[in-house]
């Protein structure tokens, strides 16, 4: 008997929408602090602060509004006022309470292919709010394992492959980011489906490698997806 294809999946922004809340935050943001500075200049401050914490506070909302308090205070010498801090701390909980959004075709493509192959989703970020989208998304039950991680990169990927025991030949990855989701899967010989979102976070910005034809596909949806598996079979 073959051995059975397992295709991965990753979830913010591939399964379901995520950026996009950030965007609204984003906007949010810029004007609190427009009296200070330029949106150019404050979305700037604010990456830099996410990129210089992100060993401590990881992925996630969570990590994300420490940055955006540390930043405003900083950028504005200690004159962002404690109103204006609750009020961000009352916008990071309206995302953390956002509803699961689907992105179009992600129950048609699961439906399609989970009879005839092994969905394992994962994720990166924190933890209890990864749980907690999974739940609301309706779409847990589809996969055969889960795995929410801290940091997606080859090192991860192989000791997930290795925990399941699945031939990197034998993966296929689908993501929207061409930097966590495709590049660290090609590097361990298997294979790629990015999906891009509408947003792409800065720090998830690549480009598509050369020299992977067969194993490297592009769809514009999900509702592509079980061709392009057929393809890659």
């Amino acid at each position: 008997m073959s051995e059975p294809s397992w295709i991965g999946f990753d979830a913010d922004d591939t399964l379901w929408h995520n950026e996009n809340i950030f965007e609204r935050v984003h906007e949010r943001y810029f004007e609190l602090l427009r009296r200070h500075h330029d949106a150019a200049t404050v979305e700037k401050a604010l990456f830099a602060t996410e990129m210089r914490n992100l060993p401590l506070y990881g992925y996630g909302i969570k990590g994300f509004m420490l940055s955006s308090i540390e930043t405003a205070l900083t950028i504005t010498d200690g004159a962002f006022s404690p109103g204006e801090i609750q009020e961000l701390i009352a916008l990071g909980k309206e995302m953390l309470d956002h509803p699961v959004e689907l992105l179009e075709g992600a129950h048609e493509a699961l439906d399609a292919l989970a009879p005839r192959h092994r969905l394992l989703l994962i994720t990166k970020g924190d933890l209890r709010d990864q749980e907690r989208k999974l739940a609301k998304s309706g779409l847990a039950h589809r996969f055969q394992a889960i795995e929410i991680v801290s940091e997606k990169d080859t090192g991860t990927y192989g000791r997930i492959l290795q925990r399941h025991a699945i031939s990197a030949g034998r993966f296929l990855m689908v993501g929207n980011s061409m930097k966590s989701d495709i590049l660290p899967v090609l590097a361990l010989g298997g294979a790629g489906v990015h999906v891009p979102y509408r947003i792409t976070w800065s720090h998830e910005n690549a480009e598509a490698p050369t020299g992977a034809e067969g194993r490297l596909f592009h769809a514009a949806s999900l509702r592509e997806l079980p061709g392009i598996v057929e393809r890659w079979r």
